[in-house]
């Protein structure tokens, strides 16, 4: 799955994960960062609802990137003040940077199960020491895809295999289609 292919799902408005608003599990997460000034990250951000809930809430660094132009479009349009060094085009597995907190929202489940492997190696590679990635998974399967899921026990077998510390939990205040069908994840390098 490619830019194109994300193009014609937001063109034909085939966005099934777009909530349309910042997903409460992520946002009660971040509400307990006092530290306004880290440096974020959101990977595959479609319309990036956290990245606008975070800078609307005083916090200076979030960056965010997505393969697409329409969801980061949109973004713009909704937050002119938004710096604009900090809107990426381009492809998280190609991405350079530094960060102290990566949010994962809707990006793991849409990358092709084979991808994840590197996906966990890329984000330990872009996280300061001591940095987190932080974010919510489908904890259940699904026919086809995207989105692809998976288990706890997968994850923590996955997770583990670049950061000591790994914390997954059930998800607390998800939207009623995903109640029961969502984890909370919270990885320490």
């Amino acid at each position: 799955m490619n830019e194109s292919y994300w193009s014609k799902r937001y063109q034909n408005k085939e966005t099934g994960w777009d909530i349309g608003e910042p997903s409460k599990p992520l946002i009660k997460l971040l509400q307990k960062y006092a530290n306004k000034e880290i440096k974020i990250l959101i990977p595959g951000c479609g319309n990036a609802y956290e990245a606008e809930y975070l800078h609307n809430n005083g916090f200076t660094n979030v960056s965010i990137i997505d393969i697409t132009e329409e969801p980061l479009k949109a973004f713009k349009n909704r937050n002119p003040n938004f710096p604009k060094n900090q809107i990426l085009h381009g492809d998280f597995f190609e991405h350079k940077g530094s960060y102290d907190l990566i949010v994962e929202q809707t990006f793991f489940c849409a990358i092709n199960p084979q991808l994840r492997q590197k996906y966990v190696l890329k984000c330990h590679e872009l996280l300061n020491p001591k940095g987190r990635l932080l974010g919510v998974l489908f904890n259940r399967e699904f026919e086809g895809g995207p989105p692809f899921g998976g288990s706890v026990e997968a994850y923590e077998r996955l997770f583990r295999s670049h950061f000591p510390i790994v914390n997954i939990k059930e998800c607390q205040y998800s939207i009623k289609p995903r109640t029961g069908n969502e984890v909370i994840i919270n990885c320490k390098k």
